[in-house]
């Protein structure tokens, strides 16, 4: 069964004039969680991809993991400030694979308040059953 972290890509952007200006705090989020997870040991059975917009807007940086049979869930307000905090970027990008192998091994998905990394412990927007 394959798994995806979904990243938002336009969470924490500049907009000016109707446009995104530089690159989005998302965006950022993305490419620390691509290297990060290329030499992950569940690299095999994750994809990490990017969306352009998960209507979460307020609660930046967006991410969801999704997989068949399990539940899904969505997080937000990961690291509000990313495009001023970079430095944060990998402790995020941690917490995310790590909640990620933790999301891998439970059966039916669902992710425990305590068994959570602290990081993701708060933010959750929303938890999705299976179909």
């Amino acid at each position: 069964m394959k798994h995806t972290l979904f990243v938002c890509t336009s969470c924490a952007s500049i907009w000016k004039e109707g446009k995104r200006e530089g690159v989005s705090g998302g965006e950022k989020l993305y490419a620390q969680l691509t290297a990060d997870a290329e030499n992950w040991n569940l690299a095999a059975q994750y994809q990490i991809r990017s969306v352009e917009c998960m209507s979460a807007c307020d609660r930046s940086c967006a991410i969801s993991f999704v997989a068949t049979d399990k539940f899904t869930y969505l997080f937000g307000d990961l690291v509000k400030d990313l495009i001023l905090n970079e430095e944060s970027l990998p402790k995020v990008s941690a917490a995310l694979l790590q909640c990620a192998e933790l999301y891998y091994q439970k059966e039916d998905g669902n992710l425990a308040w305590k068994e959570r990394p602290e990081l993701l412990k708060k933010g959750i927007l929303a938890k999705i059953p299976p179909i």
